[in-house]
């Protein structure tokens, strides 16, 4: 029942309402193949004694009926009640095909729809969020978990309940035939399945995480062998992640074929004991009558059922198997649905931006990654001005980009507040505040699409400003490259990951992206590192001399970098130890043994 509502969780009130229908449609597929199963005795009774028409009430109320419809003799009688039982098995054949339409299309659709609401919940997760989830995972969970707990899980579900319903139907007629000898075959073939599942149910479980851990793994294992394919080719390291994901995806092979073992393994064994109980049925029957004609209606009946009800029972012990198999992937969206923060609550605005005519000030900042204790920024207090130019040092680890993340409105402070024109920035004004910024981090994600594609970045094509996508191409110092030596120049495709251009060029793209935005605020986080000396120092007058009044935000090691910079903020573990201008700057540098670097 908790796993019930689980699944459940998952659907929204429209789809809840369809499952329901589904249910419906189910019972009364089971309804009807219990009904072609009935109609078998009236007619092997008229087969086999045709007397029975004149001595049964119901048989004899069903032949002065048909005389209206031109019925005349015994003969032409059974042609009906044959008729009739050949259209009830169409017609629940037909109904079972509908409905296995309706529910296959139905629980793609949900998968559709399922995939979409956790991906809009992941994206929607603030950025400290993705600091302790991997994107493999993720991506595991929407394309394969979804598919797992809903195209399988559900269908098992529905298929249980027809199953089930099926089963009570067929033993209640059998019973209603023969109460003692239905009710032993039926307990004996209940039992037998229960007992099976029984000892099978802990090693499902165990087998369902293994399989869950595995997946998992697997994903994570291509997601790093392509991520990292560079360096693999350099040190010739193909086997050895050859052989990381093997181990992965084999044990997840063979849990999963453990399961599907285990599921359809019974089928055989009881198969035969079946074929014995018809066999002791039939000369059951035979004892009790004296006689096979006699005995045929019942034998018919017991056959047809039996053919019927061994495979419904099979269906609930195959539908029972992979629901406990598939429990821990259950689980595991189930609690990734319940902590995610719906994509419905996410405070939406209609402000374009907001509006930056002063500072950006930094007021007590304090603050720590999740899950440690080392404590990242120490009550920082600084202000930047509108227009001005500003830049950060301080060595590695030293809090640095942690500022800048604060300024982008990525990771929220346990203590303190940013602040835009005096303005406190909440939660509901982060959207619109970054609408204002133009980031280039260090390390640009290219995708695989074309140069114009990549530097206009989320924009529909058709919308794409070419003309604009050629003036920040200038100003990043990347039309030469791309008008004088790709083939396609703007339409030329970058590969996956910008897999065919230098770290520079890529590093250019990402300039050119950031002023894409139009941007009021511009924030470089070691954007030119990958840059030669003379390129950097071209690029940065060109976004020094920009027409735009624009507030530039640079993190550097590289001394030219801040050549320009109006405000300089030294951080040291944690902390605003100083301000400097440009040349008190340069007089530390000058005294360090490699005078092009600062930390």
């Amino acid at each position: 029942m908790q796993n019930l509502k689980k699944l459940l969780f998952l659907f929204t009130s429209h789809e809840r309402n369809r499952i329901g229908t589904l249910i419906v449609m189910a019972i009364i597929m089971a309804l009807l193949d219990m009904l072609g199963v009935a109609s078998i005795l009236p007619f092997m009774a008229v087969l086999t004694n045709s007397n029975l028409i004149e001595t049964n009430y119901l048989l004899n109320s069903m032949f002065k009926y048909s005389n209206k419809f031109g019925v005349e003799n015994n003969y032409e009688f059974l042609f009906v009640l044959g008729a009739i039982v050949f259209l009830l098995l169409i017609s629940a054949l037909k109904f079972k095909a509908f409905t296995i339409y309706v529910q296959t299309k139905f629980i793609f659709m949900c998968e559709f729809n399922i995939g979409k609401r956790l991906i809009e919940g992941y994206l929607h997760q603030p950025y400290s969020w993705f600091l302790s989830r991997n994107s493999a995972d993720l991506g595991k969970n929407i394309l394969t978990e979804v598919s797992e707990v809903i195209g399988v899980s559900l269908s098992r579900l529905i298929e249980l309940i027809a199953s089930s319903i099926l089963t009570i139907a067929l033993i209640s007629l059998i019973v209603a035939v023969d109460p003692k000898l239905s009710i032993i075959v039926g307990t004996s073939l209940i039992t037998a399945y229960s007992l099976i599942f029984y000892f099978v149910r802990k090693f499902l479980n165990v087998s369902g995480e293994k399989r869950y851990k595995n997946n998992q793994s697997r994903f994570i294992a291509i997601n790093e062998a392509f991520g990292a394919i560079k360096e693999i080719k350099v040190g010739g390291l193909e086997k050895t992640y050859i052989k990381n994901f093997s181990n992965f995806a084999q044990v997840f092979a063979a849990t999963k074929a453990s399961s599907q073992l285990i599921a359809k393994l019974p089928r055989f064994f009881l198969e035969v004991i079946a074929f014995g109980g018809i066999l002791l049925i039939i000369l059951y029957s035979i004892s009790q009558t004296g006689s096979l004609n006699d005995s045929l209606p019942v034998i018919s009946l017991y056959v047809f059922a039996g053919y019927r009800l061994m495979p419904a029972l099979q269906q609930i012990y195959f539908s029972t198997v992979q629901l406990t198999f598939n429990k821990n992937s259950l689980d595991k969206l189930y609690y990734d649905f319940k902590r995610l923060k719906s994509f419905n609550e996410i405070k939406k605005s209609n402000e374009k931006g907001l509006a930056f005519n002063k500072s950006i000030t930094l007021k007590h900042i304090c603050y720590n990654y999740p899950n440690t204790s080392k404590q990242v920024l120490k009550d920082i207090n600084l202000t930047i001005p509108v227009k001005s130019i500003v830049g950060f040092i301080g060595s590695t680890g030293s809090g640095k980009t942690t500022i800048v993340d604060i300024i982008l409105g990525l990771l929220k402070p346990q203590e303190g507040t940013l602040e835009v024109d005096g303005k406190v920035i909440l939660e509901q004004h982060t959207r619109n505040w970054q609408q204002s910024i133009g980031y280039v981090p260090q390390s640009i994600y290219l995708s695989d699409d074309t140069i114009e594609a990549n530097i206009a970045f989320g924009i529909e094509p058709e919308k794409i400003n070419k003309e604009k996508v050629k003036k920040v191409s200038k100003i990043a110092e990347l039309h030469k490259f791309v008008a004088d030596e790709l083939p396609k120049q703007y339409q030329t495709k970058v590969g996956d990951r910008g897999i065919r251009l230098s770290g520079g060029q890529r590093q250019r793209i990402g300039i050119a992206r950031a002023l894409y935005k139009s941007p009021k605020v511009l924030i470089l986080d070691e954007a030119t590192s990958a840059l030669d000396t003379q390129t950097e120092k071209l690029v940065m007058e060109a976004i020094n001399n920009l027409d735009e009044d624009l507030t530039i935000i640079i993190i550097a090691h590289r001394l030219n970098t801040l050549n320009n910079c109006d405000i300089i903020f030294k951080i040291e573990n944690g902390s605003l130890k100083k301000i400097l201008n440009y040349e008190e700057l340069n007089n530390i540098v000058s005294q360090d043994p490699k005078p092009r670097e600062i930390n």
